[in-house]
């Protein structure tokens, strides 16, 4: 195998420095979610809010092209991580609704 060109490796190297950072905000941005999942459940709102998804789709997507980035792949990207977040939210309302989390 041939060695890497030291321009590649410093590419490189930054790549995995914004693929850690992308992670540590996911991983910042789940823990506020759950936050908000626990919220709506103990205030009896829905696990999903359509309105206020395509809301963010739509500034998103405004952002995405902003920044040169597909808007496709922006909507693509944030319609994953929303199915996530309401996939845990409705987790939470079962979780409520048997007792194991307090309302307020």
């Amino acid at each position: 195998m041939s060695a890497v060109p030291p321009e590649l490796a410093e590419l490189r190297n930054s790549i995995d420095n914004m693929d850690a950072a992308l992670i540590h905000l996911l991983a910042e941005r789940f823990k506020i979610t759950q936050r908000v999942g626990v919220l709506k459940a103990t205030v009896g709102l829905p696990p999903a809010d359509p309105d206020r998804e395509k809301e963010q789709i739509c500034r998103l997507r405004q952002l995405a092209e902003v920044s040169h980035l597909d808007p496709e792949f922006a909507e693509k990207f944030i319609s994953f991580i929303v199915a996530e977040v309401v996939r845990h939210h409705e987790d939470i309302k079962e979780a409520a609704e048997r007792g194991d989390i307090a309302h307020s």
